[in-house]
């Protein structure tokens, strides 16, 4: 018996979000969205995948954003992604403290809050 794998990470987000998250995860990570089974679809939110990347949206009425509680999304081309964010006004933190790595921080539109991170060459 063995773990092999992460399925999927699943976030947080308030009632009726999903347009936002969709023009989000679609439009400004570069994601696709995937069709919901029908019976979750019913309880709301969304479900997107990019490669291996696996993120679900789970509706929750009570939301409040996590202020460390985070996905860690490996990306190519850090500096140029941090500019796509940029430029579809997201907030961008860069951090220096992962020795090895470049990084930085941002927020989905409800304020969950991912980072995104690629090995230094060398």
């Amino acid at each position: 018996m063995t773990l092999t794998s992460l399925d999927h990470v699943q976030l947080a987000a308030p009632p009726g979000s999903e347009p936002a998250l969709r023009a989000y995860y679609v439009d400004v990570l570069g994601m696709t969205e995937v069709p919901k089974p029908p019976v979750l679809a019913a309880r709301g939110g969304c479900w997107f995948e990019a490669g291996e990347v696996r993120l679900h949206l789970g509706i929750e009425p009570d939301f409040r954003p996590s202020r460390k509680a985070h996905p860690g999304l490996r990306v190519t081309g850090i500096e140029a992604y941090a500019r796509r964010l940029t430029a579809h006004r997201a907030t961008v933190t860069w951090d220096d403290n992962l020795p090895g790595h470049d990084r930085f921080y941002s927020e989905d539109p409800v304020g969950n809050r991912l980072e995104f991170l690629e090995d230094q060459p060398g």
